[in-house]
């Protein structure tokens, strides 16, 4: 048989000539979607604003994702990765009582969503939202994400509990759970209403239903 050369099939789009100039466009597309989907949901944020905001043509994005369902993962997958970060930032201080720790995200979250005006959230929350519209694996890329912000949470309030600031008898993995259940409600409202209020509201809520109270009673 004779030998052939046959090119392998190239994807749609035109790749960057380097590499690094690959792996940069690609990191801008994602932070492109970050920005757009924490803003206005997964369904409503459109390819052309996507590509527009980094600068790129259209056709180039499928050079770097399938599809807009394959974006989809890999944007949660990387918000995922960013999201996990601040919260270790504050919740691995060993300077702060755990239920403190988790105040200070509640805090940092308040200054992020004031910077923005309000229009900015959860982009999990928003796509959370939008599950029922969503791919299998783009939905099991959000279950993960949560799942890991909530062993974050039940990690602080179990060290609280070894510290007594918080109540002994409470299962840390129900309230964790719990945790993230009112929180991204309240990050809806804050939206809604333009005003950390409602964040502060849910945090008085949830860190008295946890804590160990002091006792005020006198002889």
């Amino acid at each position: 048989m004779a030998e052939t050369n046959i090119a392998p099939k190239r994807k749609r789009g035109r790749p960057p000539k380097t590499e690094r100039g690959f792996a940069d466009t690609k990191k801008a597309l994602l932070r492109s979607g970050v920005e757009l989907i924490t803003e206005n949901g997964f369904m409503s944020s459109g390819i052309d604003t996507i590509v527009k905001r980094v600068g790129v043509p259209k056709g180039s994005f499928y050079h770097y994702f399938k599809n807009k369902e394959e974006f989809g993962q890999e944007v949660v997958a990387e918000y995922g990765r960013y999201f996990s970060k601040k919260l270790e930032k504050h919740f691995s201080r060993q300077d702060v009582c755990p239920l403190d720790r988790i105040e200070l995200f509640v805090e940092d979250a308040k200054v992020g969503m004031t910077k923005f005006n309000f229009k900015r959230g959860c982009l999990v929350g928003n796509m959370m939202q939008e599950s029922p519209q969503l791919s299998e694996a783009c939905a099991r890329q959000l279950q993960l994400a949560i799942s890991d912000w909530k062993s974050k949470v039940k990690n602080c309030l179990t060290e609280g509990q070894k510290t007594l600031q918080i109540k002994p008898d409470i299962e840390t993995e129900f309230y964790a759970s719990q945790f993230w259940s009112g929180w991204e409600g309240a990050v809806m409202r804050a939206k809604l209403f333009r005003s950390t209020a409602p964040l502060d509201e849910f945090w008085s809520f949830f860190s008295q239903a946890v804590k160990v109270k002091s006792d005020t009673t006198h002889d």
